[in-house]
Parts: structure tokens; C-alpha cells; sequence
């Protein structure tokens, strides 16, 4: 779900407090990073469910609590992969519900444009297909959302039943965008105009994603050359880390975020359903996923969103 809107609230929590962070409890660590006080700005929300997310203190940004999540970043602080995440401080309570507290990514840009990227060849777990399988029930709700898309999709079977197994729906949905074709999509942007874009369920081919790129960066080469450069340098790391290999990260975004300055930034950002592989396992993130093998596609679909990229580059 996106959800192009800003959240202008100051967070009621006060997290500094006698020159020490408050912590929850359950936050596992012993005492949390200090951080130079900045003041909160206004955060754009840019996927993710309403209610999800707060501004919070001295540039830090309150996600809804999920303990899958806390657990990656708990192990990615220790990672090669730290300087591509956002710095995590650990768990705190608001109203009395918990939450994961980061960065604010946006803290060090001005008026910034904002593009949410969904990676990988699938966005669900095997775990969510097998569970799908093993309770394979008809869903009237789920038939109505696919036609709603496409009334084109069902089979006759479905057709005269007006409802879809989940396992069906959750493959077929995937099929619509360039989750499957390109191993990532584009799950929306906002310019700093305020010019909100989030239609590309049907954005499927490698024409459509650089037509909807060069959208996002105003055909500004400078831009792309700063994406560019952060991307490779992403890939890299990705490719020699032990956090990556040995976890299957599907539903996880790259974050893009640039500014009129010409400041550019990338950061791997939602990891709720990022999960451990039991060893021995790993993963090279570019085999082709087959039920069975957890390959997520990740790398590949990266990739691929590097040579669009390049391609959107002037010939030297």
C-alpha cells in the first residue's frame, strides 16, 4: 500500500532523557547509540499502512514494532551491509504500543523526492504459499480484486465459482508487474513538487520502468549517475554478505531519496519478511526461484535496475 501524504506530528514520546536514551526493556541491547539532538522534520510517508509510522525525536523515525524485523536489524548493525540500512536504536513504547526506532533517512535532505522499490522476483514468503497449500480454501474477496484488475484473469472454473485459491491469486499477481519480468517494481514516488505517482501494477516492461525512472528523476543525469554509483557499490557489499547469503529477503524495498541540491541517497529498508535460512543454506539471490529453493531473485532484479539505469546514461 502507498501512501503519498505528510506526517507533520511530533512524536509525544521523549526518548532523551537524563542524557541517556529511554529504552524498552526488550530492546536487547545495553544502552542505546547517542546521536547529535536534530530537530524532527516532516516525514513523508511512502509505503507501508497508515497508522505504521511516527516522526520521533532528534531525527529518528518510530516503525510499528515487528520482532522479525528488530531481529535483522540487530544482525545487519554487525553486517558489511550497516552503512546501507538505516542505523537502528533499538524498541520504545508510544501509546503504549511498541515500536522500531531508526533513522529518519530524510533528515539530511531538503525538500527531497522520495521512490519506493520492491525487490526480488516474488513478495511472498514459501512459508505463506505452503500454508496457502496446505488450507486450500476459495476466496470470493480475492476473486474480486483480480478482476477488478483484469476481468480477463480468471478461469472458467473460477468464473463460475467467483472465487480464487490464494496460492493462485499470490502467483498471479506477481505476474502483472516487473516483479516477475525484471526482479523488482517500482512501488511508487513523490516529487518534491508533491507530485504523487502510484499506478504501476501494470508497469511490467523494461520500456515502462525507464519511462517511469526518467519520471522520478526529471531526466536529471546528475541524479542518476548519484543512484548509479550507490547502487554498484550496494552490490558489492551484497555479494560478500553474511547476512544476505544466509537469509531469503522477500517484501524488502530500496529506498531512493534526492534532493534540488543534487544529493543523492539508497537504503535497503523493510525486513518483516526477511527471514534466517536453516544451515547449512544459502542463497546467490539471482537463481531462478522454484517452490523449494527460497531463491528470492533479489540480485538479479539489482541487475537489473542498474542497467536501466546506465542505459538512461548519455553515450560517452
Amino acid at each position: 500500500m502507498i501512501i503519498c501524504r505528510g506526517l507533520s506530528e511530533r512524536s509525544s514520546v521523549m526518548f532523551y532523557e537524563n542524557s541517556a536514551w529511554k529504552k524498552h526493556k526488550s530492546c536487547g541491547t545495553s544502552s542505546l547509540l547517542p546521536m547529535t539532538p536534530k530537530n524532527p522534520q516532516q516525514w513523508l510517508q511512502v509505503v507501508g499502512h497508515a497508522g505504521s509510522f511516527h516522526v520521533g525525536e532528534y531525527g529518528t523515525l518510530l516503525k510499528k514494532f515487528c520482532e522479525g524485523e528488530q531481529q535483522c536489524y540487530l544482525k545487519l548493525m554487525k553486517d558489511t551491509l550497516r552503512p546501507f540500512v538505516p542505523a537502528y536504536y533499538g524498541v520504545v513504547q508510544r501509546d503504549e504500543q511498541d515500536y522500531n526506532m531508526m533513522d529518519n533517512l530524510l533528515t539530511h535532505f531538503n525538500t527531497p523526492a522520495i521512490m519506493d522499490c520492491k525487490m526480488g522476483t516474488r513478495t511472498y514468503q514459501e512459508e505463506e504459499l505452503l500454508k496457502a497449500q496446505e488450507r486450500p480454501q476459495p476466496r470470493k474477496d480475492m476473486y474480486e480484486k483480480m478482476v477488478a484488475v483484469d476481468p480477463e484473469a480468471p478461469t472458467e472454473q473460477e468464473r463460475a465459482q467467483q472465487a480464487v485459491l490464494k496460492t493462485r491469486y499470490m502467483q498471479w499477481r506477481e505476474t502483472l508487474s516487473s516483479t516477475t519480468t525484471l526482479g523488482f517494481r517500482i512501488e511508487g514516488f513523490r516529487k518534491a513538487n508533491e507530485e504523487c505517482h502510484t499506478n504501476f501494477k501494470r508497469t511490467k516492461s523494461r520500456e515502462q520502468v525507464s519511462e517511469a525512472l526518467d519520471n522520478f528523476v526529471e531526466s536529471n543525469t546528475h541524479i542518476v549517475w548519484g543512484y548509479l554509483t550507490r547502487l554498484k557499490q550496494l552490490r558489492q557489499v551484497l555479494e560478500t554478505s553474511d547476512f544476505f547469503r544466509t537469509h531469503e529477503v522477500v517484501g524488502s524495498s530500496l529506498l531512493f531519496v534526492h534532493d534540488w541540491k543534487g544529493r543523492t541517497g539508497v537504503w535497503m529498508i523493510d525486513f518483516g519478511k526477511t527471514v534466517a535460512l536453516p544451515a547449512p543454506l544459502t542463497l546467490d539471490h539471482r537463481t531462478p526461484w522454484v517452490e523449494g529453493n527460497r531463491e528470492d531473485g533479489y540480485l538479479w532484479g539489482l541487475d537489473n535496475l542498474i542497467d536501466i539505469l546506465a542505459d538512461m546514461l548519455p553515450l560517452t
